[in-house]
């Protein structure tokens, strides 16, 4: 597996596409873990609200495709 990636791209722009990929993680791992936080801080926040029960139809749909 490393020889592919050293072959696809390169071993002069090997350590600089590792060092974005990790900025990359980082930055996508604060993001998520602030977006957790701000759901649990804001406790009425629609991510948070149980959803409201289905409205059930008077008649039930015909199945056929055909009107009752």
């Amino acid at each position: 597996m490393p020889i592919v990636v050293i072959v696809l791209f390169g071993s002069k722009r090997l350590p600089g596409t590792a060092r974005s990929l990790g900025r990359s993680m980082r930055i996508l791992k604060s993001e998520a873990k602030a977006v957790k936080e701000e759901g649990a801080a804001e406790p009425g926040s629609p991510a948070t609200a149980p959803a409201a029960p289905p409205v059930s139809p008077s008649e039930p749909a015909a199945t056929d495709g055909r009107a009752r």
